[in-house]
């Protein structure tokens, strides 16, 4: 039997589906693997911990595994993508293969078909392919200038609101959350947090923004749509691209941000459908560590026929 894994290094988790040529045997979860958000060692601790628990509950010997693909953001930089190799490679026997993040979320949604795929999660990015076999992104470009919509970027408006209020001598309905979330007790402690290298983790502070949404007059709801504003602006730019005039197309959604918060989803559907009332947008957020674990089979298939 040969064994195959999938890994999807996001910036928030890492996840594994470890899987024979039909089935997910199974699945695991860890910290981040980022490797340029959390650094070399923590990437390693993180992957060895993913891989090791799916290994366990698959009852499978790491040396069993024949191919390995890992998706990650900022694989197009061959340093980081000959760095992760490197790590997985010291964690798993066979071939392993690095692919973008968008590359294996577009594969989870569509396989090898047409479609456009939207990431919200700790970054934003959106990627597609059209029938002719063309693709295009928009976004992705990193935090300090991109990743619309995201959970960072969520975070640092919910930042920036909190201190436009403190200026102006209010306090922000957010300021509570915000504060909590980055384990700060005042507004003073808050800027000299925020503008601390390395910067802090503005996508953590999610979670308190999407139960602050829950709550009138917060603002947190006015945040979140938009996210899905922005995300359907990144969609649309793909989509005039590939898909010209009124051509139909299918659109998926992946990451945290859209899986979590269906204020982000109701609003990235509706304003794409706005421009485009032929695109057919899934409703199931798509699991792009499954795309991981379906370019590790066909890699390991093409390469035996090959042989």
């Amino acid at each position: 039997m040969a064994l195959f894994l999938g890994i999807d290094g996001g910036g928030s988790k890492t996840e594994c589906a470890l899987g024979d040529e039909t089935q997910v045997l199974a699945r695991a979860q860890a910290a981040a693997c980022k490797i340029q958000s959390v650094g070399r060692q923590e990437a390693r601790a993180a992957l060895h911990q993913a891989i090791g628990m799916a290994c366990v509950a698959a009852e499978v010997e790491r040396a069993s595994i024949q191919r390995t693909c890992i998706g990650l953001a900022g694989a197009a930089n061959p340093e980081i993508a000959c760095l992760a190799r490197e790590l997985v490679s010291g964690l798993v026997a066979g071939e392993v293969e690095v692919r973008g993040d968008m590359v294996v979320a577009l594969e989870a949604a569509f396989g090898g078909g047409p479609g456009l795929v939207v990431i919200a999660g700790t970054g934003s990015i959106a990627y597609g392919r059209n029938p002719t076999g063309q693709t295009a992104r928009a976004g992705g470009w990193g935090p300090a200038v991109s990743d619309e919509g995201s959970g960072s970027w969520i975070g640092r408006q919910a930042v920036a609101a909190v201190l436009r209020a403190y200026d102006s001598g209010e306090t922000s309905p957010l300021a509570e959350g915000v504060l909590q979330g980055l384990g700060v007790a005042t507004c003073d402690e808050l800027v000299r947090a925020v503008n601390a290298q390395p910067p802090p983790d503005f996508a953590a502070l999610l979670p308190n923004l999407l139960r602050a949404a829950q709550l009138p007059g917060t603002g947190a709801r006015e945040l979140l749509i938009q996210a899905g504003s922005e995300l359907s602006g990144l969609a649309k730019l793909v989509m005039r691209r590939l898909w010209p005039g009124s051509a139909a197309l299918r659109v998926a959604m992946a990451g945290g941000v859209f899986q979590n918060s269906a204020e982000v989803r109701r609003t990235f559907s509706g304003s794409l459908l706005a421009e485009r009332p032929q695109a057919e947008i899934l409703s199931a957020v798509v699991q792009p560590v499954l795309g991981a674990l379906a370019l590790a089979r066909q890699s390991y298939v093409g390469a035996s026929r090959e042989r």
